[in-house]
């Protein structure tokens, strides 16, 4: 029986539900390192971080100003000035005073200050922005105990109002990807085993049809070799001859020997 040939090619639709699959994985694993460096690293030093019960020991306000750059426009840029707001808290953790800072953000924008105010560009604004914590850290949270982080392998010196990054970042920067790279794998994994069963589908419906014409080939030479047998010339001979086996003599003719015939 000759071999059965099924075309292993895919269909248009199914090329682009593989190109989709294909597209799927590299994005899921770009974005995975883009937001590992990106986010995954400040987020874990963030982490590293741990709380403490802290309370205000003082409130300071320097006379020393400080630039910011604030935006107006796409090309517009400039700076201005904002008074530096120094608070002052001893913390638990290492039972110390320790300079506070709001995040982890403002702590790298200026170390020396507490608080960073959104840069605008009238000065005023920046320095209302500031006394306003300033009347609030001195009048309702000088007395009270509040949950600040303390890290002391980093910043023995400095403490932290709040966390930039938790525990929900680190869990967006690992799922999304995650789900990216496992929807790609699954929709080419699909694709690949729809083709195949179609495939498997194609090579038993040939296989099926190749054998039923050869079950129709051997009836039909069956019925032809009955045909031929039923006309053999063995059995059927002339009607002639079959009819009068032997040759009738005439009634008078008298059979003559051999002998009389040669004299």
């Amino acid at each position: 029986m000759a071999k059965i040939r099924v075309s292993y090619e895919y269909s248009e639709a199914e090329d682009k539900s593989i190109r989709l699959g294909l597209f799927l994985i590299a994005c899921g694993i770009l974005s995975l390192f883009i937001l590992g460096f990106c986010w995954l690293s400040p987020t874990l030093q963030s982490l590293q971080s741990k709380p403490a019960n802290c309370t205000v020991v003082s409130v300071l306000r320097p006379e020393e100003m400080f630039e910011c750059i604030f935006t107006c426009g796409a090309d517009c840029k400039g700076t201005s000035l904002y008074p530096c707001l120094q608070i002052f808290v001893n913390n638990s953790e290492s039972n110390s005073v320790a300079l506070l800072h709001f995040d982890e953000q403002q702590l790298v924008l200026n170390p020396k200050c507490s608080y960073v105010p959104p840069c605008e560009r009238d000065n005023q604004k920046n320095r209302d922005s500031v006394l306003w914590w300033e009347d609030y850290f001195t009048r309702e949270v000088s007395s009270q105990v509040f949950t600040c982080f303390f890290n002391q392998q980093r910043r023995p010196d400095d403490v932290l109002w709040r966390r930039s990054h938790d525990t929900s970042v680190l869990l967006h920067c690992v799922l999304w990807p995650m789900v990216s790279l496992l929807l790609g794998t699954l929709i080419v994994l699909l694709t690949v085993c729809a083709r195949s069963l179609a495939v498997r589908a194609e090579a038993l419906q040939k296989r099926k049809f190749s054998y039923e014409v050869c079950q129709d080939l051997s009836a039909s030479g069956s019925s032809e070799r009955r045909g031929h047998k039923a006309e053999d010339p063995l059995t059927s001979s002339d009607p002639e001859t079959s009819s009068s086996p032997t040759r009738t003599l005439p009634l008078f003719a008298v059979p003559v020997r051999r002998r009389d015939r040669e004299h």
